[in-house]
């Protein structure tokens, strides 16, 4: 862990919001001046606290689509085998996301596929593939009803 001040947490707040804002835009957002803002940046950066920068996307804008999380059980449960499935799913550009579980289900994957035709396709390719999938559960995702940046605030113990 990387210990963060409160100043760290607002510059990656501002970040979470908005992550092309100009460094003097930021430093002014966090109260700094622009150079020590830029170092404490570049510090953030180096720690691998911020891992990137990207962008979001309304997907019904561009064309059709279709989210689905699958719950993934896998037949071996060894550390051979968990290794062997997460290293498949760098294969498919579909899977968004992936979390491991504990408790009923091995993972939870977040698909993203042009329609259902096409998520199926995909669970075929999986299971021919041989990498351990033994039982999914689809859940299709009717509407976004929240997305955002995660309680930075909660997760470093601020009130």
């Amino acid at each position: 862990m990387v210990a963060l001040d409160a100043t760290d947490l607002a510059i990656l707040k501002v970040l979470a919001r908005d992550g092309r804002i100009t460094k003097a835009a930021l430093a002014d957002a966090v109260g700094l001046s622009p150079t020590p803002c830029w170092n404490r940046l570049k510090r953030l950066e180096k720690a691998g606290v911020i891992d990137g920068y990207g962008a979001r996307f309304d997907l019904r804008r561009i064309g059709p689509s279709v989210t689905v999380f699958v719950a993934v059980e896998i037949a071996d449960h060894t550390a051979a085998s968990f290794r062997i499935f997460e290293d498949a799913l760098t294969r498919y550009d579909e899977i968004t996301a992936c979390w491991a579980l504990g408790g009923g289900y091995d993972y939870l994957m977040q698909v993203v596929t042009r329609d259902i035709d096409a998520y199926q396709r995909l669970m075929d390719v999986m299971l021919d593939a041989r990498i351990g999938l033994s039982r999914y559960f689809t859940y299709i995702v009717t509407k976004p009803v929240k997305g955002g940046p995660p309680p930075l605030g909660l997760i470093a113990g601020e009130e």
